[in-house]
């Protein structure tokens, strides 16, 4: 981490050191440290504790694949792989047999622990969502569970005068120090319409909008569904002052001054603004829909289960996850 303050001495965006602590090959998380998703891991997803997760995508799936006759099947960031196992089991013989299942993974360790699984031995993986599709004629149904929290974020605050951005860089006892700079041009987003209070921090997700452009570009048809934690920008900062940022290590949260210890041996996530993500994809797109993850998870959860009963409670999981989904037909 030293390197990237050394070759950038008047400090950085908090983006280009949140890209740096994730991505960078010689020190970054996913590049170097994340062994695992799950118990053994820093973070559990969904797709871990509830077996209803995998239902509900598959009964997605099986549909969105019949109704636009699409035979190839992509999971982005899968993560342990659990996901992706249980959803290739669960769709009907008929369209395993005919279908592709492809998964997309840029984390070399995650890659391992996915290909390990008996249950994925029919899979194809590739490093970019951009290969993926030009196995299959940019045709596919896609689907992602906590994958755009894990891409960098711009973070600004609210002066008297206009908004700031947040960079960082080093103080003289070799500190991560955080400084606010003017902006001349906002990036694009619907948190610019939102009436906040002076000092309120929001997260800008401009690289997934920069990612989605590039995928649009080669997607020409199918389905996708998009689950993450956030919310519409209206209620996305309700009592949440300093924004969303955080850290995972080793199941623990770590906000504040936390985020900038244990570099490159933890995770660090924000909330996705799933207003910001409709409005970029609205003009590439057909039919958007959002709704709740009780409300997505609900028809296939069993009561008994501990991990059904959590992933759709509305005070917690249930409520802070969204499902996004739109359509894309091929005459676009």
């Amino acid at each position: 981490m030293n390197r990237l303050f050394r070759e950038n001495s008047a400090g950085v965006s908090f983006e280009s050191f949140m890209a740096h602590a994730l991505y960078d090959k010689g020190i970054g998380y996913y590049s170097r440290s994340i062994s695992t998703v799950g118990g053994c891991g820093d973070f559990t997803t969904t797709a871990e504790i509830s077996p209803a997760l995998a239902a509900a995508v598959a009964s997605w799936a099986a549909a969105a694949m019949k109704s636009n006759g699409c035979r190839t099947l992509i999971e982005l960031g899968p993560g342990s792989g659990k996901l992706a196992e249980q959803v290739w089991q669960r769709l009907p013989m008929t369209a395993r047999w005919r279908s592709r299942h492809l998964l997309v993974e840029s984390s070399p360790n995650l890659q391992i622990v996915q290909k390990n699984r008996r249950g994925l031995r029919h899979a194809r993986w590739h490093l970019t969502v951009e290969d993926a599709l030009s196995e299959c004629d940019g045709i596919a149904c896609l689907y992602s569970n906590e994958f755009f929290d894990a891409f960098p974020v711009r973070i600004f605050e609210k002066s008297a005068d206009s908004w700031q951005e947040l960079y960082v860089g080093l103080n003289g006892q070799e500190l991560i120090a955080e400084s606010l700079r003017p902006v001349d041009v906002l990036p694009d987003s619907t948190v610019w319409r939102v009436p906040f209070p002076l000092g309120q921090r929001v997260e800008i997700h401009q690289c997934v909008k920069t990612w989605l452009e590039k995928f649009m570009a080669c997607w020409r048809g199918g389905a996708m569904l998009g689950i993450d934690y956030g919310a519409e920008a209206q209620r996305l900062y309700q009592r949440r002052p300093k924004g969303t940022i955080r850290a995972y290590l080793a199941h623990q949260r770590l906000e504040g001054a936390g985020v900038y210890q244990n570099i490159g041996l933890q995770d660090l996530t924000a909330d996705v603004n799933f207003s910001d993500l409709m409005a970029w994809s609205e003009s590439f797109v057909g039919a958007q829909q959002l709704q709740t993850q009780v409300d997505f998870l609900s028809p296939f959860a069993d009561p008994v289960s501990p991990g059904d009963r959590h992933a759709i409670d509305p005070a917690g999981a249930g409520g802070a996850f969204q499902v996004w989904k739109c359509t894309r037909n091929t005459h676009h």
